[in-house]
């Protein structure tokens, strides 16, 4: 079997909150009006798919948020967003790999968190046998493209994968390619859906 985890909020937690909170430390704009102001569009979208570079997403959302911050500040601002890893999920990617099955990551990403996590949490690529990133495949999730990129790099019918992800849009999108998808709600998704179906 393929099994494909997302990256944030199943493997690595992550909270956009601290970057607000970051942001705002420098800015001096109150984090309310910042988490109003923020939104996932279109510069987010086309910076995930590598489509821009990061000083360019970086402009054009501090545009739309009317934030003033230096680069290296939207930088410091935008790393903040990773949590903590989760070891219970490292111990099930490597537990699957020791019994055969392939196991990689698939996230919407950016080269500049891609500057940042791989060598804070190490473990991630440890325990993956490949790591797929949107800015890499030039297609990000929901995007049926992403799924079948992956499927055919990794030589799978999707009658043989299990995804995982915490976005209930990316999960109907992995479905809509025929995957079988898990949506992780919390901590507990993960281990509970191994114990009931052991590896």
């Amino acid at each position: 079997m393929l099994y494909i985890f997302d990256l944030g909020n199943v493997i690595v937690d992550i909270d956009f909150n601290r970057v607000l909170g970051v942001w705002s430390d420098y800015s001096r704009v109150p984090l309310a009006t910042l988490q109003q102001s923020f939104t996932m569009g279109e510069p987010f979208e086309k910076h995930e798919r590598g489509e821009i570079s990061d000083e360019e997403f970086a402009k054009l959302l501090c545009e739309s948020m009317e934030l003033s911050l230096s680069y290296q500040q939207f930088a410091a601002g935008w790393q903040a967003v990773f949590v903590g890893l989760r070891p219970e999920v490292i111990d099930i990617m490597q537990k699957l790999r020791e019994q055969g099955h392939r196991v990689v990551v698939l996230s919407n990403t950016n080269r500049l968190h891609t500057t940042f996590w791989p060598t804070s949490y190490p473990e991630v690529q440890a325990a993956a046998d490949h790591v797929y990133l949107s800015q890499e495949l030039g297609a990000r999730k929901p995007e049926p493209a992403i799924y079948q990129k992956v499927l055919e790099a990794e030589g799978f019918p999707a009658s043989e994968a299990v995804f995982f992800d915490d976005n209930a849009d990316n999960i109907k999108g992995a479905q809509a390619v025929g995957i079988v998808s898990i949506h992780v709600t919390d901590k507990s998704t993960l281990p509970d859906y191994f114990a009931k179906q052991p590896c």
